[in-house]
């Protein structure tokens, strides 16, 4: 990832952006932070700035009370919006022990098949302090408050959007349909997915 923009202007882009916001409980009561991927801009922002807007904004407001996670991986993409593998487990391993002990579950909304073969194949040896165990994959919306409550969590509407044609073409999310519509409507293209991990 390497930075086009100012530490100052990195700052300002991802505070606008919404990226990480403490908001709402899940069903044990524990407090939600929540992370939209999609609107992470990893071309720009660059990881050290990133662990230094956890560690000045978000590990303070978290304090030694238990959270969870809820990770919306919708609309992510490796090129644009993805840090990468060691991006995220340097961010993960700068997390103070006190905190990460802390974290109880992380709901990983829309994973698709590529995020669950890499995290079921390497997630144990990637992330340490038990976080693979904490992992839970959540396919819907609906299904997400199961164990978040519904009205406390604000979520985008593209997220919605993204369900709704998980409805209409369930093989989405297997990884067996792709997502990008120039795909899905040409005839003499496979109907395997064309997506890199993400």
């Amino acid at each position: 990832m390497s930075s086009q923009i100012s530490e100052a202007d990195q700052e300002l882009l991802r505070h606008r952006l919404d990226i990480f916001k403490i908001r709402g409980k899940d069903k044990q009561g524990h407090k939600i932070l929540r992370i939209i991927g999609k609107f992470f801009p990893a071309r720009l922002l660059i990881v050290e700035v990133v662990k230094k807007y956890l560690e000045e904004h978000i590990f303070p407001r978290l304090g030694k009370r238990r959270f969870s996670v809820l990770y919306v991986h919708t609309g992510v993409q490796r090129s644009d919006n993805f840090p990468g593998i060691s991006g995220l487990r340097w961010i993960y391993e700068a997390i103070p022990v006190n905190v990460r002990d802390n974290l109880q579950a992380v709901y990983f909304l829309h994973p698709g098949l590529q995020a669950r073969l890499f995290l079921a194949t390497f997630g144990r040896f990637l992330f340490s302090g038990g976080l693979y165990g904490k992992l839970r994959y959540v396919s819907r919306v609906d299904y997400l408050w199961e164990h978040v409550k519904r009205k406390e969590v604000e979520i985008p509407e593209f997220v919605y959007n993204h369900d709704e044609d998980l409805e209409y073409r369930p093989m989405m999310d297997y990884g067996l349909e792709s997502d990008h519509p120039r795909v899905s409507l040409s005839p003499s293209v496979s109907s395997y997915s064309m997506r890199c991990i993400s």
